[in-house]
């Protein structure tokens, strides 16, 4: 299958790949194309821009989060009925967890027969970014480098020096020249972007973006670049079918807000293959606690809790609704935010802000990240959701920290092979049906766990009849 694709890839980490991805895949949209975005490595604020610019969801490309044959059916199925896919990298390209960069962007590339686009910053340098480049070119011959976009270009004798350059010692074209922008169009938090949701002039950042690539980028090369990929093998019938929900299916809630927004489209799509029927609500809608009643099961994902800790706090009928079901063996899975949450306390700048209080755990924020990067962690301890000896990867990144825990490690579920996890090398806080952690897990990574959810619910659903 053709598949015509590209990724957007870098010298390093903040060199400009999400804006200018953002860029190219709101421009080509404009323009009547149908784009499938996706983002490399575990991201949600990224891919929630590109699936802005895109109009359609954005999904997760990751060779340690899943299998590569899973990445290859996933990326087929998503660009069975776009017209181009457009893939963020992550960090530099051949950036990974290894001497081998055996999880790196450039070793997507290779999975999925990708050309690879570089983004490079050009603060302050011209000739070297020549060098750069072509190290990155012989560093690995079989990543297909086809071209390259200045960004942060200083002027036009700058860009001229910097084009003879690259197009003289690397042997390939220069796509585009961004000048140094002279405001922000995305806003920035921690080490990363602004989530969509909160950002208020989002679609017209998105807009600022698009009319960036269409100035400044020469798309319709880019287009021809992406139509020159190879063909991929034809797995139509490897391909997983997504299913939709039948009546009676158990009804699983998803909390989806401004708090809570980390969620992978693929682990909803898969909740809904597995015999779920999803339910949006939000506790910081007064009266949504009614809702809550008619449900089967719960999934809470990641997001900020102290960007709206004091409506959280004020929605007492939500918060005491829910711990109440959880009294009753209602199931309920959280990840980061949603763990936070399920504790007693929210404690920001001195003033504390009650939550939930289905588990004894008192959460505060720290100024620096406690938690970052892959994680891989033993299931030694019965829950609802997980055999015990299986193991689970993922990845966490949450400046949040315990301040206070009374209970016994045992309580929780997992054990830290990698990463900071909760507390004491331990992670997954579990009581009743209810589990919660700091690790963020993928569906095509672990597909038991959309099944153990849906089995929970069921099981649920039929105990309330």
């Amino acid at each position: 299958m053709k598949n015509p694709r590209l990724i957007i890839s870098a010298l390093r980490g903040g060199a400009g790949k999400t804006v200018l991805s953002v860029g190219i895949i709101a421009a080509w949209t404009k323009s009547g194309k149908t784009v499938t975005p996706f983002k490399k490595g575990p991201d949600y604020i990224d891919a929630g821009w590109l699936a802005l610019a895109a109009d359609r969801p954005c999904y997760n490309l990751d060779t340690f989060l899943a299998e590569p044959s899973e990445i290859t059916k996933s990326f087929l199925t998503r660009t069975a009925d776009s017209d181009i896919a457009l893939i963020e990298g992550n960090r530099g390209l051949y950036d990974g967890i290894d001497t081998e960069g055996t999880t790196s962007t450039a070793e997507l590339a290779k999975l999925l027969e990708s050309p690879v686009i570089l983004c490079i910053d050009c603060t302050k340098s011209t000739r070297t970014m020549a060098a750069a480049v072509l190290g990155c070119i012989r560093f690995d011959p079989d990543v297909r480098i086809k071209g390259v976009i200045l960004n942060r270009v200083a002027g036009a004798r700058h860009e001229n020096v910097l084009r003879k350059n690259v197009e003289l010692h690397c042997g390939i074209p220069v796509l585009g020249a961004i000048p140094k922008l002279h405001r922000q169009i995305f806003p920035e938090r921690h080490m990363g972007l602004v989530p969509t949701p909160e950002h208020e002039w989002a679609k017209e950042a998105i807009e600022s973006a698009a009319d960036m690539a269409a100035q400044y980028v020469d798309l319709d090369a880019l287009a021809r670049t992406a139509e020159e990929a190879s063909e991929l093998p034809d797995l139509e019938k490897d391909r997983k079918q997504f299913a939709h929900p039948l009546p009676g299916s158990p009804k699983i809630g998803i909390l989806k807000d401004a708090v809570f927004q980390f969620y992978y489209p693929e682990n909803i799509e898969a909740l809904v293959s597995a015999g779920a029927d999803p339910v949006f609500l939000s506790p910081l809608d007064p009266g949504e606690e009614k809702h809550l009643k008619h449900l089967d099961a719960l999934y809470i994902g990641g997001g900020f809790p102290e960007t709206h800790a004091r409506e959280l706090a004020e929605n007492a009928a939500f918060r005491q609704e829910l711990k109440l079901l959880a009294e009753n063996g209602f199931p309920v899975y959280a990840e980061c935010g949603g763990l936070m949450y399920l504790g007693e306390e929210l404690v920001l700048e001195g003033k504390s802000y009650p939550m939930t209080g289905v588990f004894p755990l008192i959460f505060g924020l720290s100024k620096r990240p406690q938690g970052h990067g892959y994680t891989v962690v033993t299931v030694d301890e019965k829950n609802p959701f997980f055999e015990t000896g299986t193991e689970i990867r993922g990845h966490e990144f949450h400046y949040s920290k315990v301040l206070s825990w009374r209970g016994k490690d045992t309580d929780m579920v997992f054990s830290m092979k990698r990463g900071a996890g909760l507390i004491n090398d331990r992670d997954g806080v579990c009581y009743k049906k209810v589990l919660a952690t700091y690790t963020h897990i993928h569906a095509l990574g672990m597909p038991s766990w959309a099944e153990s959810m849906v089995r929970n619910a069921a099981a649920y659903q039929q105990s309330k009849k």
